[in-house]
C-alpha cells in the first residue's frame, strides 16, 4: 500500500528551479488522494506563466513514480485558487527570508 507519508518525502525533494526551495514547502502542491497504485496529485505553480511548469510536473511524475507500490500517477493542475506566499510553510518562509 502506498504511504501518503512517503510521497510527501519525495515531494520534498523537488526544487521549483526559479525559488529553489521545494514544492512541498512552497505550498505548491494542493491535494493528494491515493487509491490503491494510482497517486493523484492536484498541484499549483507560483505563476500560470512559469516557463518551468512542464518540466516541474515531470519532475513531480518522476519522483512520485519512484515510491514503492505506486503505479499510476495523475497530476491536475490548478490555478483556483491562485498561489501565493501565504500557502508556504513557516520553514520556507524562513529559509526564503520571507516575513510573516
Amino acid at each position: 500500500m502506498v504511504e501518503k507519508e512517503s510521497v510527501i518525502e519525495v515531494l520534498k525533494k523537488v526544487y521549483d528551479p526559479e525559488i529553489q526551495y521545494d514544492i512541498w514547502g512552497l505550498g505548491l502542491i494542493y491535494d493528494i488522494k491515493i487509491d490503491g497504485k494510482k497517486v493523484s496529485i492536484l498541484m499549483t505553480l507560483t505563476s500560470p506563466m512559469c516557463p518551468y511548469g512542464p518540466a516541474l510536473m515531470d519532475d513531480v511524475r518522476r519522483h512520485v513514480s519512484a515510491v514503492d507500490g505506486v503505479g499510476e500517477v495523475v497530476l491536475e493542475l490548478t490555478f483556483n485558487p491562485p498561489w501565493s506566499p501565504e500557502k508556504m510553510s513557516e520553514e520556507a518562509k524562513i529559509g526564503l527570508g520571507i516575513s510573516g
